[in-house]
């Protein structure tokens, strides 16, 4: 979570902005900007994908390393964690972001490997961003809210939707869920 703060940091002094207006462009809060930067929380994807608009450049951007590498091979064991989010309860982990596109610099999709625990069926909050999304369950059972439509999906099910309507995904029953998210964004 440090490098993706101070990441963010970079690109905005390097661009010559406040936090202030950057939070405006983002629509956020410049207090949530200025948290984010400081590693003090750990944001959902939405005002992740809200900064790097304002800034101009991808969402992997942040997590990015410098080399890009084609094909991608990212090996199970490989695998790291870039992004944890938290719940209502702001010390537990509710969901754990796995990049499967980190090392490909070029890419137009942002792939994922997540998890989603307990924890992520407290206060679930609606998110939107441009964009379109394709979700395959793994394990578990997850329920997504897409507007005023809501589902339950289990293992290898999968739903592919436009990312401009309000939605969320969360666990489903007593059991942590996983998820092979790909999520595009337009330019």
């Amino acid at each position: 979570m440090k490098k993706l703060g101070s990441r963010i940091r970079s690109f905005r002094e390097k661009q010559n902005l406040s936090i202030d207006s950057l939070a405006t462009q983002a629509r956020i809060t410049p207090q949530m900007l200025e948290a984010i930067e400081k590693s003090e929380i750990s944001p959902s994807l939405a005002p992740l994908v809200k900064i790097a608009r304002a800034l101009g450049v991808r969402l992997g951007t942040f997590l990015d390393d410098q080399i890009s590498k084609d094909p991608l091979i990212i090996k199970l064991a490989e695998r790291e964690e870039e992004v944890s989010t938290h719940g209502a309860l702001k010390n537990k982990t509710a969901m754990r972001f796995f990049s499967l596109g980190k090392g490909k610099n070029d890419r137009h999709m942002e792939p994922f490997f997540i998890e989603l625990l307990a924890e992520s069926q407290i206060d679930p909050q609606l998110s939107s961003h441009e964009g379109e999304e394709f979700i395959l369950v793994q394990t578990g059972q997850v329920f997504i809210q897409y507007g005023a439509e809501s589902s339950i999906l289990k293992a290898g099910d999968s739903i592919y939707y436009n990312s401009i309507v309000p939605h969320y995904i969360i666990s489903h029953g007593d059991e942590p869920a996983s998820i092979c998210a790909v999520i595009y964004f337009p330019e």
